[in-house]
């Protein structure tokens, strides 16, 4: 039998996969997912139920379990960044001119190492 390679091309990554795929709304799709892991991971490293969690970010259970399983549809980042205040975090924006040599300007979601001791 012969050996037959894939002869597809790989394309590198933009860095922001909804880009890749060619979603609408590629930057805040990526902003609400970053956020969003920030978020669950403050919620696993606190080890709080999904009832306990919603008690303190004010929504219900079934948009907890929506928010730690990325179902982000009816969440906005505004909305996000008032969970991260909640949960202690602070948020800085900083805005900044881009390079000339990116073509198209983006925004970039970068969480700081997340503390063990909560």
């Amino acid at each position: 039998m012969a050996n037959h390679r894939n002869r597809e091309a790989v394309a590198p990554s933009s860095g922001n996969v909804f880009a890749d795929l060619g979603l609408r709304d590629a930057g805040e799709r990526q902003t609400k997912v970053r956020l969003a892991v920030a978020i669950r991971q403050i919620l696993g490293q606190r080890r709080l139920s999904q009832a306990a969690a919603a008690r303190l970010l004010g929504i219900n259970q079934p948009k907890i379990s929506a928010l730690i399983n990325y179902q982000l549809h009816g969440f906005s980042v505004e909305r996000l960044m008032h969970f991260l205040n909640a949960l202690d975090r602070d948020i800085e924006i900083v805005i900044r001119k881009k390079p000339r040599s990116r073509r198209p300007a983006r925004i970039v979601v970068t969480a700081a190492q997340l503390s063990r001791a909560m």
